[in-house]
């Protein structure tokens, strides 16, 4: 990760954190890019605060307020980040806006807001970015979305929402290809069981957070598939757990978010 820049969406809390967390620990230059520059009552971790911790843990990191809805400014931190550091390795498509409702009770302005931060972003971060990730020798973006599947389950109560995390998988899949010929690997990855984030536990309720894991398995996940030269992995929809077992993990252990519950499978996992 020594010299390496990474850009993280939704970075200023839950997942994109505990990823940008992992890469500092090994020396990485990280763009904190979120929408959270002053202190939410109710949601904690803002750019800021997050580049501090990186830095305490040795990385650099850039704090980026962005929306990721705004074409000229995914464009403009693309530059930035690329004249700050030299260039730009790795994207992570993180954000993401989630509502459990179906077509009657999801307004327009729901529906709108996920597709655009969903799989619109990837497609806007994606295209701004591939000039600067052909110049590097590790070129990856990593979206967090789901395998495809269609059991009738995931799409008879939400599915607005599973359109807009689909839509980012089949991105995963077209750039996969589109990409092979410049060394670029493009994946997606997707946890097994529910993550304690401030998502989950705004979407399902509190009770629901004792039954899932930290949101350290996907940062843990994420810093392997970083670490995949080349084309060695790419065009995966991935499974945190899965993956980490195919580079010898067995304990998952210590990321019980409380120990003594049973786990809820995620989302879009049978």
């Amino acid at each position: 990760m020594k010299n390496k820049t990474i850009i993280i969406t939704g970075a200023s809390r839950g997942i994109g954190r505990a990823i940008a967390l992992k890469c500092a620990k090994h020396g990485a230059n990280i763009v904190v890019a979120a929408k959270s520059a002053e202190p939410h009552p109710k949601l904690p971790g803002t750019i800021y605060s997050v580049a501090e911790e990186i830095e305490s843990l040795g990385g650099i990191a850039l704090p980026f307020q962005l929306d990721v809805r705004k074409e000229l400014a995914v464009k403009k931190m693309m530059a930035h980040v690329a004249e700050k550091f030299g260039g730009i390795d790795v994207i992570i498509n993180n954000a993401g806006a989630i509502s459990l409702s179906n077509v009657e009770k999801t307004t327009p302005a729901r529906y709108d807001l996920m597709q655009s931060i969903n799989h619109r972003a990837v497609y806007l971060t994606s295209h701004y970015a591939l000039p600067y990730l052909k110049q590097s020798n590790c070129g990856h973006i990593i979206n967090l979305s789901p395998p495809i599947n269609l059991n009738p389950k995931w799409l008879k109560d939400y599915s607005p929402y599973t359109l807009s995390k689909y839509g980012m998988t089949l991105l995963t899949l077209g750039l996969a290809e589109e990409l092979k010929a410049c060394g670029i690997a493009v994946n997606s990855l997707w946890p097994k069981t529910m993550i304690a984030t401030a998502a989950i536990e705004f979407a399902i309720g509190d009770n629901m957070l004792k039954h899932c894991r930290t949101p350290e398995i996907m940062a843990d996940a994420a810093f392997a598939l970083m670490n995949k030269v080349g084309l060695e992995v790419t065009g995966q929809c991935l499974i945190d757990e899965e993956f980490l077992r195919k580079q010898g993990q067995t304990n998952f252990e210590g990321y019980v978010h409380q120990s003594g519950h049973s786990l809820n499978l995620d989302l879009f996992i049978d």
